[in-house]
C-alpha cells in the first residue's frame, strides 16, 4: 500500500474557503498518467498540481482537471509554489523553477505574496458571435480570440459580468467553451473585473484564474494607462490578483492558504 500526501491549497486568497482550491502532490515515485488523472478526478477540484524534483530548485509541473491534462494553470502554480515554500522544500530567499507543458514559469516570494512569470497571451480581434448574448447574457463590445482557444468578451460594466448567466451546456458547441469575460472596475480599489468559464474542461466556472490575466493584463494595461493593476474575479468564492506587464511576460501575484492533507491509501 502506497502512503502518500496530497495538499487542497485555496489560491489567491489569504482567507481559508475563498479563492481556487487547488490541488497539489509532490511526486517521490512513479506515478502514471492514469493515476493521476484519477487523482484529479477524485480531488474534483478545477486542478491538480503534480510536482516532479528534478534538481536543486527545479521541478516539472503537470496540471490535471477531473476530466483532462492542462498545459498551464496560474491558481495550481501558485498552490505548487506555496506548499513547497511551506514544507521547507525550497527556502523563502530561494527562486522556484517550474517546466510545464505551456511554459518556462519562476516563482518567488516576498513576505506573504507570490510573483510569479508567466507568458503573455497574445489577443485577436475577432467579429462579433451571433449567439453570445443569448448564451452569456450580454452584448460584448469587443471579442478576442487568445491562446489556448481562449476566448476574450468585453462587457461594458463590472454588473454585466457579475449578472451573466451562461448556458454552459451550450457553450462548447457554438465555440464559447473557454471564455473569459471582463469589464472595468466600479468596485473601489481593483482596475478590472472578470469570470472565466471552460466547461470544454469541465469547469463551468473557474473560481479564480491566474493565467487569464496573461491576456487581460496586457489588455487593460494599454486600456487604462498603467502598469501595475489589481483584479478581482468576481466568481461566488471571490480572488484578488495584482499584476504587471514586463513586455513579453506577465508578473501575476498572489496569495495563498493551506486548508488541508490527506494521506493516500491506495493499494497497488
Amino acid at each position: 500500500m502506497q502512503f502518500q500526501s496530497i495538499f487542497q491549497v485555496d489560491a489567491f486568497t489569504a482567507e481559508p474557503f475563498k479563492g481556487n482550491p487547488a490541488g497539489v502532490m509532490v511526486v517521490t515515485e512513479d506515478i502514471t498518467t492514469e493515476r493521476m488523472q484519477q487523482l484529479a478526478m477524485e480531488m474534483n477540484l478545477s486542478e491538480t498540481a503534480f510536482i516532479f524534483p528534478q534538481r536543486d530548485n527545479l521541478f516539472e509541473i503537470r496540471y490535471f482537471t477531473p476530466l483532462k491534462e492542462v498545459d498551464l494553470c496560474g491558481h495550481a502554480t501558485l498552490a505548487s509554489a506555496h506548499i513547497l515554500y511551506e514544507t521547507g522544500r525550497v527556502a523563502p530567499i530561494e527562486q522556484i523553477h517550474f517546466k510545464a507543458k505551456g511554459a518556462d514559469l519562476t516563482i518567488s516570494k516576498s513576505g506573504s505574496w507570490l510573483e510569479m512569470n508567466f507568458p503573455r497571451y497574445p489577443l485577436i480581434q475577432r467579429a462579433a458571435h451571433p449567439d453570445f448574448k443569448a448564451l452569456v447574457g450580454f452584448e460584448p463590445v469587443e471579442l478576442y480570440d487568445s491562446s489556448y482557444n481562449w476566448v476574450v468578451a468585453v462587457a461594458n460594466s463590472e454588473d454585466e459580468v457579475r449578472n451573466a448567466l451562461p448556458v454552459f451546456s451550450a457553450l462548447t458547441g457554438a465555440g464559447l467553451g473557454h471564455l473569459m469575460i471582463t469589464a472595468p472596475a466600479s468596485t473601489p480599489g481593483y482596475d478590472f473585473v472578470l469570470r472565466c468559464f471552460a466547461p470544454w474542461a469541465g469547469i463551468d466556472e473557474d473560481p479564480v484564474t491566474g493565467s487569464a490575466h496573461c491576456a487581460l493584463t496586457p489588455f487593460w494595461t494599454e486600456k487604462l494607462g498603467k502598469n501595475q493593476l489589481t483584479s478581482l474575479q468576481v466568481s461566488k468564492r471571490t480572488g484578488i490578483l495584482k499584476t504587471e506587464l514586463a513586455g513579453d511576460r506577465v508578473i501575476i501575484k498572489g496569495q495563498a492558504v493551506t486548508v488541508f492533507e490527506i494521506e493516500l491509501r491506495i493499494k497497488n
